[in-house]
């Protein structure tokens, strides 16, 4: 419900949303430039969000966010994240981490136990971005299906 006179930022927030009917174990994803991985069966998927951010701009087309529905099987992981991890800057070049390592990542460690998970994340961050300052926030959630 902005007015023109209130829109002097051009500032929206990134996010990813899910509820989980927990009876038919359905995934309802809804995302503003977030997406979401489930790792299933060995494979991460990725539910694509909108590339829209909440939070309206007088001049934009506004236009609903779409509303992803996905099963779940026992074992699979959700991870939910902002873009802090992907976007950190490090490495031998001092370049981003990037998505697909953090894919990978995943990939590899999805069935050990949270806190484990933790831990590599944690590590590989921070061995990644070596002396440079951290940048962005960086959070990353995961559950796994039971």
């Amino acid at each position: 419900h902005q007015s023109y006179q209130e829109v002097h930022v051009r500032d929206g927030m990134d996010v990813s949303l899910c509820v989980i009917d927990k009876t038919s174990n359905t995934l309802n994803y809804s995302g503003a430039f977030n997406s979401i991985y489930i790792v299933s069966g060995g494979v991460v998927k990725e539910l694509n969000p909108d590339k829209q951010p909440v939070g309206t701009f007088i001049e934009d087309n506004i236009k609903p966010f779409t509303n992803h529905y996905y099963q779940l099987q026992s074992g699979d992981v959700v991870y939910m994240f902002t873009d802090g991890y992907a976007d950190e800057f490090g490495g031998p070049k001092g370049k981003k981490f990037k998505y697909k390592k953090l894919q990978e990542i995943l990939l590899k460690i999805n069935q050990k136990p949270f806190n484990e998970q933790k831990a590599i994340l944690s590590k590989t961050i921070n061995d990644w971005k070596g002396d440079l300052e951290q940048l962005d926030d960086i959070l990353l959630l995961g559950f796994r299906v039971i």
